[in-house]
């Protein structure tokens, strides 16, 4: 897989790990409150802190967080306190992969919420799975990361020390083209990706879904996520006489994409995945980003009986930033850390095992309990078992949900 030369010196790292000052936490940030006292058992947080993506990084970092300081509050492991160990991997393959040596050497490290990013999910697999360290991401949506390159014809999970509670792209990019030809009654697709694992991917999932339809895709481009202008392609997009335009990627460049696309002339809607539902990309894309629309992973937590606890003591714990788009599967991703900590302890007379590690990851796969995005747990893959997503759209300057379901197909 990508970054082989980091790996091969994954060793070498982990000796001196406790020096990687690029990957550290945040300043002054010392994760969750000790609590009850008794071992500690630390549960890390991968996810860009910094840069144009943490407003969904802080928000996964928070919630991990409260997650932590409920199980301590309620004493959920009897002798264990639960503590987090943010770091930053800006978004970056090599950061998540220092980020994974890090929390491996943390001899109290038995699981990992995180990342963000597939392609930084891509570089830190093999290192927490050589060291049995269990990790969960709440916002992962790549296909390949679980069931391998070749999933479309043949299935292979391809660590089993990775889970995810969020679904996949191989559903997500099929429910957009399904609303955007059945609902949306739009017919001609120019399609954009950001050349990344996740962009890439989902762009291809939505683009063969919405050709099996009877849609036409008018034109196809990739853009450099680096970059903010996007003139060339608005021209493109406008000469191509398309009625909607499909972007796979993330909001920093989806917001300024749509306002180019729009000041060019193309006064049409763009479409993206759980990667552009975000405030910011409202922000960034102006008024005119009204009709835009986003697909994301389950139901909006605000409308779930089932988050209200959550949304209520992540307001009472003073957080400064929104739990944004993946709070409440950060907080479940967190909480299925937890209960596989407590299926270890109670099966090793209230302590834990030498191989707490392995026993970890061997617990998750059978864990099932009812959180805030709904009753959690994970198939053969290690996927998520909640197939649930939504359709949003921007209206009044935010994004409001219009539809939620599942992917028929």
């Amino acid at each position: 897989m990508r970054q082989r030369s980091l790996i091969a010196i994954t060793a070498a790292l982990a000796a001196g790990a406790l020096t990687l000052t690029a990957c550290g936490s945040r300043g002054g940030d010392k994760g969750s409150d000790s609590g009850n006292g008794g071992t500690i058992v630390t549960i890390g947080v991968d996810a860009p802190l910094t840069g144009d993506l943490s407003a969904l990084g802080l928000g996964i970092k928070n919630s991990a967080d409260l997650a932590a300081k409920t199980a301590n509050k309620q004493n959920f492991v009897k002798g264990i306190t639960f503590k987090i160990l943010p770091l930053d991997d800006q978004a970056q393959p090599s950061s998540g992969q220092q980020n994974a040596v890090r929390l491996v050497a943390d001899k109290t490290v038995l699981g990992a919420v995180g990342p963000l990013n597939s392609s930084v999910s891509e570089s830190m697999q093999k290192v927490f799975d050589d060291a049995k360290l269990v990790q969960v991401s709440p916002a992962n949506t790549g296909p390949s990361l679980s069931q391998g390159p070749d999933w479309r014809t043949k299935k292979v999970r391809q660590y089993k020390s990775y889970f995810r509670t969020s679904t996949t792209d191989a559903i997500q990019g099929p429910f957009a083209a399904q609303y955007v030809y059945n609902d949306a009654k739009k017919k001609k697709v120019f399609v954009i990706d950001d050349k990344k694992t996740y962009g890439a991917g989902l762009a291809g999932t939505f683009t063969e879904e919405f050709k099996k339809l009877g849609g036409k895709v008018v034109g196809t481009e990739h853009i450099n996520p680096d970059t903010k202008d996007f003139s060339a392609v608005a021209t493109k997009v406008k000469k191509s006489g398309a009625d909607v335009v499909y972007y796979g990627g993330e909001y920093p460049q989806a917001g300024p994409l749509s306002k180019q696309i729009k000041a060019a002339g193309a006064k049409i809607p763009l479409v993206g995945g759980d990667g552009i539902n975000d405030a910011d990309f409202v922000k960034l894309a102006g008024p005119d980003s009204t009709g835009d629309l986003a697909t994301s992973v389950g139901a909006p937590v605000e409308e779930l009986d089932s988050a209200k606890q959550f949304v209520a003591d992540y307001k009472a714990a003073g957080y400064k930033e929104e739990y944004s788009a993946y709070g409440g599967y950060s907080y479940d991703s967190a909480w299925a850390i937890i209960e596989a900590v407590k299926k270890v302890v109670e099966d090793n007379g209230g302590k834990l095992p030498s191989d707490a590690r392995a026993k970890v990851t061997e617990a998750m796969q059978n864990v099932s309990f009812d959180g805030v995005t709904g009753k959690v747990s994970f198939d053969e893959f290690g996927d998520a078992t909640n197939k649930q997503l939504t359709v949003y759209r921007v209206e009044n300057g935010a994004f409001t949900s219009v539809k939620s379901g599942t992917f028929t197909g």
